[in-house]
């Protein structure tokens, strides 16, 4: 087997379409993470994009310093291996490995074993799709597109749900990362607003070659269990597919049962499940990570 590394992220899709498009539902962050390459190649200046070939190309993965290697579903199962030895050979140092299960363990377990190194699960997820969005009866208020007026709302609510949901993950540049999407034509924020009161937000952006994926979903404490959030998530799922998509995709906290049967009730559907995992070495402390 053999390693490439790729250029930039046309060059990427192209080369790693036979794995990619195999399944797009699991492959929708890689996909996503890639759009945002195209439109904004430096986004992610250190961004790392490589695929494995055999005779053919049989699996891929990249990574956006300080964030995960994220790994695709491999066609050869040997090919995470392989690429963990070629990674670790290449003196790469990933904080840890975001992908769906299985293929995130057996990348794990063979960079434990190379690099010495312990895995930590940062959090158990649910990959979602919908092809159809049923709105939610009786709640009050209705949606608002957000603009550039509404940055600084924005940026306080995003870093109040990185705080919560996010714990010591990696945290992304919010003013950069809400600059570029209220000014692109494809990505954004929806409010849902009582009056001229924002209650809730859903982002949307990442597009795959026949979705895009949906969220953050932030509610802030004061307005929860009145259903902005799903009202506002079925809007714009709504909104997306009616734009001419196929999908939209989303990520769940397995650990909160309650938004798992939010979205299914909006009507997504669960593909498969997602981990991701810091590695740490032996006596490190997790909070440094």
């Amino acid at each position: 087997m053999e390693l490439e590394e790729h250029a930039d992220a046309p060059a990427f899709l192209v080369a790693a379409a036979s794995v990619l498009d195999a399944d797009e539902a699991r492959h929708n962050l890689i996909y996503g993470i890639c759009s945002t390459l195209v439109d904004v190649p430096d986004a992610y200046p250190e961004a790392r994009l490589w695929t494995i070939r055999d005779d053919s190309v049989v699996g891929a993965a990249l990574m956006t310093p300080p964030f995960n290697i994220v790994v695709a579903r491999p066609l050869d199962e040997e090919a995470l291996r392989f690429a963990a030895h070629a990674l670790h050979e290449r003196s790469l140092r990933p904080p840890g490995v975001t992908g769906a299960i299985p293929e995130v363990d057996v990348f794990a377990d063979a960079w434990q074993g190379l690099a010495g190194v312990g895995k930590r699960l940062r959090m158990s997820q649910g990959v979602y799709a919908a092809e159809r969005a049923n709105a939610p009866a009786g709640v009050a208020g209705g949606p608002r597109t957000a603009d550039l007026d509404d940055r600084e709302l924005v940026v306080e609510w995003l870093r109040a749900f990185q705080d919560e949901a996010l714990e010591d993950a990696p945290h992304i540049d919010l003013e950069a990362a809400v600059e570029r999407r209220l000014k692109s034509e494809t990505n954004g924020f929806v409010f849902w607003a009582e009056g001229s009161k924002p209650v809730s937000l859903c982002g949307y952006g990442g597009r795959t070659p026949h979705g895009v994926r949906i969220g953050p979903v932030y509610t802030p404490p004061e307005h929860r269990r009145r259903g902005y959030g799903s009202a506002v998530t079925a809007h714009v799922t709504k909104q997306q597919l009616e734009s001419g998509l196929d999908y939209c995709f989303l990520y769940t906290d397995l650990a909160n049962p309650t938004s798992n049967r939010i979205y299914m009730q909006i009507g997504y559907e669960r593909v498969c499940d997602s981990a991701e995992y810091a590695f740490e070495r032996p006596g490190s402390n997790p909070e440094g990570v």
